[in-house]
């Protein structure tokens, strides 16, 4: 009985030593642990994205705010701004011989040029006075640009054409209809490059249904249109 006892007791004791080394053999070690923790704080750390970066794209650039496309005329209005320079910023209209006056620039030739033209020069004359002078120029108002409408509206005749003016806004500027226009036969002629001359047809029904809304097109100076 004895002796079964203690094969009993050498049974237990070396299974339990057997299991303690299995267990320290699959625990990390301290150092391990550390260097995982440090690891996935660095990985975590770099994928963060940084608030105080900024990327920049070409679409964060600013944009100069006027058309350098439009050809300045008579009688136009010009915001002209030299930057920081309060004295020298001012309205001005385009006088009949298509010229303004500026203190520093003196006379300059302004109809027939674009705003950026305009810019230019100006920018040009300044440098004398000016260290790196930053000028925009904006069409304020239009009025060498023109549109008619003629026939069956309230208030026929001719009209400032502002750079996104429409059929729909010359008909409204006009007062609207008089009785008996028919409103489906409406037609703006206009000059095409060789000097002839083109006919638009517009049909007010269908546009203010949303019906076929291209026919609502962007006037160009010197349109006519016609309400019969």
């Amino acid at each position: 009985m004895k002796k079964q006892w203690k094969k009993l007791v050498l049974a237990l004791g070396v299974g339990m030593t057997l299991s303690g080394f299995m267990l320290r053999s699959q625990a990390p070690t301290v150092a391990e642990a550390n260097g995982g923790s440090q690891a996935s704080q660095t990985q975590s750390s770099s994928s963060t994205p940084n608030p105080d970066s900024h990327d920049p794209t070409p679409g964060n650039a600013p944009v100069k705010p006027h058309d350098d496309t439009f050809i300045i005329g008579n009688t136009d209005v010009l915001a002209i701004n030299v930057w920081k320079e309060p004295e020298i910023s001012r309205s001005l209209p385009v006088r009949s011989d298509g010229r303004i006056s500026m203190p520093l620039v003196g006379e300059i030739q302004a109809a027939g040029r674009t705003p950026l033209q305009l810019e230019q020069e100006i920018s040009t004359r300044l440098k004398e006075y000016i260290s790196n002078p930053e000028v925009t120029v904006m069409v304020e108002q239009i009025n060498s640009q023109k549109f008619n409408i003629l026939g069956m509206v309230q208030k026929p005749g001719s009209y400032p054409l502002e750079l996104t003016t429409t059929v729909l806004d010359a008909i409204a500027a006009a007062g609207g209809f008089r009785d008996f226009a028919k409103q489906k036969n409406i037609y703006v002629l206009r000059q095409d490059p060789k000097g002839g001359e083109m006919r638009i047809s517009f049909n007010y029904k269908e546009v203010i249904k949303g019906e076929h809304p291209a026919q609502n097109i962007k006037l160009q100076p010197n349109d006519t249109i016609v309400v019969p």
